[in-house]
């Protein structure tokens, strides 16, 4: 028989989640994987649309930690958060890649996101543009605690949310390559103030679940620097991702650790 609380886009109910609190969502399903792989009993789950699941375990971790991808761009997140939620779901951890736009950063380096600017439109569904979208600070601590204990180069503070790969990162390389008058100077804009990288779903996952009394933060990879061109870099990629996938196991681990009172 069907799970009665089976939910129509994830695939996930309370029973296959087993009482999950933690998960990480990466954009791309075939980081799965590779997010389980640095933990212990990871199984697959379900695969619906862009939403591939497993589930995992971690030491001094309670409950077991959920792994989902969202696909590109903040609807598809937030319909993760919503359903997840309902499942029980109280801390996420988005695990992405992202475009640096300041100089001091390098390929492969990790921002973790404390806020974000808002350029996508998903979060005013949730609430009016003046609600900052800001990450969970005992989350951001974790993630900065778990990158400097593996000795992983990393850089915290502003990210920016754009709706588009192309024209709302002021990329040039599109098919047009035309970039509406809204957008033109942007990129140097954000530079000046102190905007560290454009990605396309912080801002929209900081304000759903501060909006709806969840916690949620953000650690990316980065795999393009846009001084340099406009091109992904791979061979970053693909080692980035096991940095990834580290960092967010040590962070879920410290953080659960201090939330049931035991040292991180």
């Amino acid at each position: 028989m069907a799970d009665s609380d089976l939910q129509y886009h994830v695939g996930l109910s309370a029973s296959l989640i087993e009482g999950a609190r933690y998960v990480l969502m990466p954009g791309d399903p075939d980081r799965v994987p590779v997010l389980s792989a640095a933990f212990a009993h990871a199984r697959p789950l379900a695969q619906s649309r862009e939403y591939r699941s497993a589930l995992a375990y971690a030491e001094d971790v309670p409950t077991p930690v959920l792994i989902l991808s969202t696909g590109i761009g903040a609807p598809s997140a937030s319909i993760a958060i919503e359903e997840l939620a309902r499942l029980g779901v109280r801390y996420f951890l988005r695990v992405g890649t992202t475009g640096a736009i300041q100089r001091h950063i390098a390929l492969g380096d990790l921002v973790i996101s404390e806020a974000s600017v808002r350029l996508e439109g998903t979060s005013s569904h949730y609430a009016p543009i003046e609600y900052p979208a800001v990450a969970s600070v005992d989350m951001i601590c974790a993630l900065r605690e778990a990158a400097c204990a593996l000795g992983i180069s990393h850089h915290s503070g502003m990210t920016c949310s754009s709706d588009s790969f192309w024209p709302g990162q002021e990329r040039r390389d599109s098919f047009a390559g035309y970039i509406p008058r809204r957008f033109q100077g942007t990129l140097e804009e954000w530079r000046r103030l102190n905007v560290l990288s454009y990605e396309m779903e912080n801002s929209a996952l900081f304000v759903v679940c501060r909006a709806l009394g969840l916690e949620a933060a953000s650690v990316c990879a980065v795999v393009a620097c846009r001084w340099q061109g406009e091109a992904v870099s791979h061979d970053v990629y693909a080692k980035a991702k096991h940095d990834l996938a580290r960092v967010a196991r040590e962070a879920v681990r410290r953080h659960a650790a201090r939330a049931i009172g035991r040292p991180a």
